[in-house]
């Protein structure tokens, strides 16, 4: 292995929770309207323009404008102080002493992701951000991942991507990239397939226990 890519959201750190709580509960007090963790789920890890569309289709009187002022409101609230995932930054280090490049895959926005990673201070573990600004379509597409290996200058089958969510795995897998979940509490019931392991968090297995099981397999 020469190189680590490793998802955002619900990755490094679990912002997919407080989302969904903010849209479960905004849901509920504006529209009388269950948001189930299955239903909110299936727009995790894609571009924010899913889950817009099945809100209204499930309330067509929804405000896409008003729902995202409510709910980034009830976010920002919640969600004032970030912690890394546990295992997040022993990963990084044990990645960086054991001399593999380092990437990030996000379909987020640039500004979100780097703003966290400053804040957090582990940007500069990384040598390369790829967003949603980056390619023309965002996860389960797998560009983002494709981009994040030409900027490392690897290939797949020399990279590891760490998920939370299907539609991220699915694009890492897409890109030829072993693939290793991690889920957070909403991702945790995602009928996940064909990864190479599945942990609760990176506290459950070291980093070079994982890169010796690697070279055992090959």
């Amino acid at each position: 292995m020469k190189a680590v890519i490793f998802d955002f959201d619900g990755l490094i750190i679990d912002t997919e929770t407080v989302w969904y709580e903010s849209f479960r509960d905004i849901m509920k007090k504006e529209h009388q309207h269950e948001l189930s963790i299955e239903d909110y789920s299936a727009c995790i890890g894609t571009s924010s323009r899913v889950l817009y569309e099945f809100l209204q289709q499930a309330v067509p009187e929804i405000e896409e404008e008003r729902m995202k002022e409510l709910t980034n409101a009830y976010y920002l609230e919640k969600a004032s102080r970030p912690e890394l995932r546990p295992g997040v930054l022993a990963y990084l280090k044990s990645a960086q002493k054991n001399g593999l490049k380092i990437g990030l895959a996000s379909s987020s926005g640039r500004d979100w992701v780097v703003g966290y990673l400053e804040q957090l201070d582990i940007f500069s573990y990384f040598e390369t951000i790829v967003t949603r600004e980056d390619v023309e379509k965002v996860k389960p597409d797998p560009a983002l991942y494709i981009n994040a290996l030409q900027n490392l200058g690897v290939n797949g089958e020399e990279a590891i991507a760490f998920e939370d969510s299907l539609h991220g795995s699915n694009a890492a897998m897409a890109a030829g990239i072993h693939c290793i979940v991690v889920p957070n509490p909403v991702t945790s019931h995602m009928d996940f397939k064909d990864y190479h392991l599945r942990l609760s968090s990176m506290e459950e297995k070291e980093l070079e226990a994982i890169l010796k099981d690697f070279e055992l397999d090959n």
